[in-house]
């Protein structure tokens, strides 16, 4: 069950997520052996807590999910994240600068993120859905830049999610340098080892549990 289950963060940001839901969240991590949960920062605590000791990390959302806050503001979310006991951070690009080609201040953005997460991981969610090919290009660079460790496309909430063609164009700007995290609307078997196959080598999905038990049938 671990083939799949290790490239996977088990997700839950639903707003009206309670607390009963999250325990839920990270005894079927521990159970399937997930790489992480992925939770809003509210939730970080309480997963830390269920899962200590379990060798699954707790993956806290920052500047989600439209990532036009200040950056004084995802600067302390992370802090906060990581004062809680986050292990690793997804933040959102600022699209709105980037779409305006204020690439500095989309970096410093960044950079301010990973200084906050002192040596853990970070992801930046770009969100593909809304760039065109050179967008994609030119957001995986300025993540490079910034010193992450991730590019991520989709936060799933504005419809689309992941694709196989994203993923490759992507990995093809990586070229290694860093991860690429596939999300949204990943819900398969078939779909996880397309998206595995095309470059992501980190997914986040809710439907970590059924992809599992998929893969267990057919193999």
């Amino acid at each position: 069950m671990e083939t799949v289950a290790r490239y996977i963060d088990y997700t839950l940001l639903k707003p009206e997520a309670v607390p009963a839901d999250i325990v839920r969240l990270c005894e079927e991590a521990q159970r399937y052996r997930f790489a992480t949960v992925c939770v809003n920062s509210g939730y970080v605590e309480l997963a830390v807590q269920k899962l200590a000791g379990t060798g699954v990390g707790v993956c806290s959302v920052v500047g989600f999910p439209l990532g036009a806050c200040l950056t004084q503001v995802k600067a302390a979310e992370a802090k906060a994240a990581v004062q809680a006991g986050a292990s690793e951070l997804d933040m959102v690009m600022n699209i709105g600068l980037f779409k305006a080609q204020d690439y500095e201040r989309v970096r410093a953005d960044i950079q301010a993120v990973v200084a906050e997460a002192a040596g853990r991981v970070v992801k930046v969610i770009i969100e593909t859905g809304l760039l065109t090919a050179v967008e994609k290009k030119t957001a995986t660079e300025l993540v490079i830049e910034a010193g992450a460790h991730f590019v991520k496309t989709s936060t799933g909430f504005l419809g689309g999610g992941a694709t196989k063609e994203d993923v490759e164009l992507l990995a093809q700007v990586a070229r290694g340098r860093i991860g690429v995290k596939a999300s949204g609307g990943i819900r398969s078997f078939k779909q996880a080892m397309a998206l595995i196959a095309a470059g992501a080598t980190r997914l986040g999905t809710s439907a970590g549990v059924a992809i599992v038990n998929e893969e267990k049938v057919q193999t």
